[in-house]
């Protein structure tokens, strides 16, 4: 069990690691942690769901074995979204396990855990671990367990959607799917054709494929780039693995950033509240589409607990996303006499069909959207296996030793400024800046910049991780 790891956003660790008593006991410890703490009358019923990777299937039985152990009803919905599962679990006001790993390789695999009302919050984790340390050893039954299927939540998902959207509201547009192992692959081919576009398989694979909406392999680049070369494509559209994060990629085969999808979505559904984590570029408060603009951590956790504060606070048509490209709806929305209910989970489908309705509402192709945005110019990737205490010791130097920062940056600039959040966020004189974190949910080390121009945003991005991993060897 070395490599697992518990948080906010779940359990994730190596498959070998994780299938039979882990995620069972881990399970476990949620679903009591879940009847100790409702106090509207404990839920019988624990919704299940699960990605496309080989290992979940078998996780997923490890999931409803501690269900009966609990007490609790186990509904498998079948391989869905995420936030598919989260709507299902919000509409019923029963908890929802969903095995993923999300964009993480097939060796691994993980559990995200949703209450009644949604993601579960920092007091959950705490009150998870103290239930799953209470317990102490608590075997996996042999026998297999008890249940039930109902694979409705998926239908339900893409309801939401039809709804509220015109049936020409993508008329004529002509879409390539970039399938591979997206759990959403078969939901996006008919959401699109039933409004109005013109959608085309791509690349679908019977293996997992760890798509990343923040660090893009350089095959899925290439592939895009050969998809669009002929200019048969409007956009290519995808998602990571679980489906709450999306890819687009324009016209000419430019992939659009995560934090430009969400302003858009947001400019689409009319919402003026954006809360959207420290590595989100400057362009959010930059864009004048937002009257209010707030920063926090990275992690949907954070950003939930940013768009509570906001309501609380008066603010209203809230929204928030993740520079991943993951849209989390806090407020209702309005459309074509519809009500689209909030989904305060990252989902990736929203923004992809908001964001070409809004193109082609405004007779617009993708890449015109995103210039008229003025967004400067990011980019972001990461230092794979890199053990958690090495990321910290280097961004502990990074924010406490201002010799060591001022000589670490020097063969780029002058830094004016540091933001210390979340890693360290560090503003050259030049006005680009450098962005170091270590990632919450693997042995990774994130690094994101903006610059003036694409050309500087490469360079930076390639030195910063050169320099870091110099640093981190």
């Amino acid at each position: 069990m070395d490599t697992l790891k518990f948080g906010t956003s779940g359990l994730r660790g190596l498959v070998s690691d994780l299938v039979g008593g882990p995620s069972f006991a881990y399970a476990l410890a949620f679903l009591r942690h879940v009847a100790a703490s409702d106090k509207a009358g404990a839920p019988t019923v624990v919704y299940l769901g699960r990605d496309l990777r080989g290992s979940s299937p078998e996780i997923l039985a490890d999931c409803a074995a501690a269900a009966e152990v609990a007490g609790f009803t186990a509904i498998d919905c079948g391989p869905l979204p995420t936030p598919a599962l989260a709507f299902r679990s919000l509409r019923e006001g029963c908890p929802a396990i969903m095995v993923t790993g999300s964009h993480i390789p097939d060796d691994r695999n993980g559990l995200k855990f949703y209450g009644r009302d949604g993601e579960i919050t920092k007091a959950d984790e705490a009150g998870i671990l103290s239930a799953f340390h209470a317990m102490g050893v608590v075997e996996r039954p042999l026998q297999a367990p008890s249940i039930a299927e109902d694979t409705t939540g998926l239908d339900e998902y893409e309801q939401r959607y039809l709804d509220c959207f015109l049936p020409d509201a993508l008329a004529g547009m002509r879409i390539g799917v970039y399938q591979h192992s997206s759990v959403a692959r078969d939901l996006l081919m008919r959401l699109l054709k039933r409004l109005g576009a013109q959608p085309t398989a791509l690349a679908r694979s019977d293996r997992f494929i760890p798509v990343d909406t923040e660090a893009h392999r350089p095959e899925d680049i290439a592939s895009i780039a050969e998809w669009t070369s002929a200019g048969a494509f409007d956009a290519i559209v995808s998602t990571d693995g679980d489906a709450d994060r999306p890819l687009m990629a324009d016209e000419r085969g430019t992939l659009l950033r995560g934090d430009l999808i969400g302003l858009l979505t947001a400019r689409h559904l009319g919402l003026t509240t954006i809360v959207t984590p420290v590595t989100s570029s400057a362009s959010i408060e930059q864009a004048g589409i937002a009257e209010r603009v707030e920063r926090t951590r990275v992690g949907s956790p954070f950003v939930i607990a940013g768009m509570a504060a906001a309501a609380a606070d008066g603010a209203e048509r809230i929204a928030g996303f993740e520079a991943n490209g993951g849209f989390l709806l806090y407020s209702d929305v309005v459309l074509e006499g519809a009500t689209l209910a909030a989904l305060p989970t990252r989902d990736a489908v929203l923004p992809i069909i908001a964001v070409l309705a809004e193109a082609r509402e405004r007779g617009k192709k993708l890449s015109e959207l995103v210039s008229e945005l003025g967004a400067g110019h990011a980019a972001a990737h990461r230092l794979a296996n890199i053990p958690g205490e090495r990321s910290a010791a280097f961004l502990a130097r990074l924010s406490g030793e201002e010799d060591f920062r001022r000589e670490f940056f020097a063969p780029v600039g002058t830094v004016t400024a540091v933001d210390t959040i979340d890693g360290v966020r560090t503003l050259l004189a030049d006005g680009s800046s450098i962005h170091f974190r270590a990632s919450g949910n693997a042995p990774e080390l994130r690094c994101y910049v903006e610059a003036a121009t694409e050309a500087d945003a490469a360079r930076l991005l390639a030195w910063g991780l050169e320099r870091a991993g110099d640093e981190v060897a």
